[in-house]
């Protein structure tokens, strides 16, 4: 009797353990982790190239972007936002996003982990300045889009 409630907690206890576990590394197959970090090095290649238009096209039609300057909603507003703020204000450059994890959130996935760049506002001198950052990924035809970008800039002096 006392073996078979031994058994029967540690299996219990294994049960509770396993999907713990399985939460602390990337939650996708290697195949879809590898595509979503390949176009996080893309989404930093097109940023750091200045262009507006080709990091909005990474995003969908109906995305939303949270920043600590305000949320922009839609594939063109997201690009103004580039434009104007990242761009023209801000002067950012050199962008580098390194992907922590890559999460299954149903039929979508979540990449997050840290961000950086250079910056150059008016009237301040040049800022190495960085975050946190999650980018939720779904697919758009036969790809791989950002419905929803947050960062924050914590790591901002």
């Amino acid at each position: 009797m006392k073996i078979r409630l031994a058994a029967a907690l540690v299996g219990l206890a294994i049960g509770l353990i396993v999907p713990a576990l399985a939460q602390q590394k990337d939650t996708v197959d290697p195949k879809t982790a590898q595509e979503i970090r390949a176009l996080v090095a893309k989404y930093d290649e097109v940023f750091s190239r200045r262009d507006p238009a080709a990091v909005a096209a990474l995003f969908t039609e109906d995305a939303v972007r949270v920043t600590p300057r305000g949320t922009f909603t839609g594939r063109a507003a997201i690009e103004k936002s580039f434009a104007d703020g990242d761009y023209q204000f801000y002067h950012s450059t050199d962008l580098f996003i390194n992907v922590d994890r890559v999460i299954a959130d149903g039929n979508e996935v979540r990449s997050i982990g840290k961000w950086s760049c250079d910056i150059k506002e008016p009237g301040r001198l040049p800022e190495h300045v960085g975050g946190r950052y999650s980018m939720l990924w779904v697919h758009d035809g036969d790809t791989w889009k950002i419905h929803e970008n947050t960062y924050d800039d914590s790591g901002r002096n």
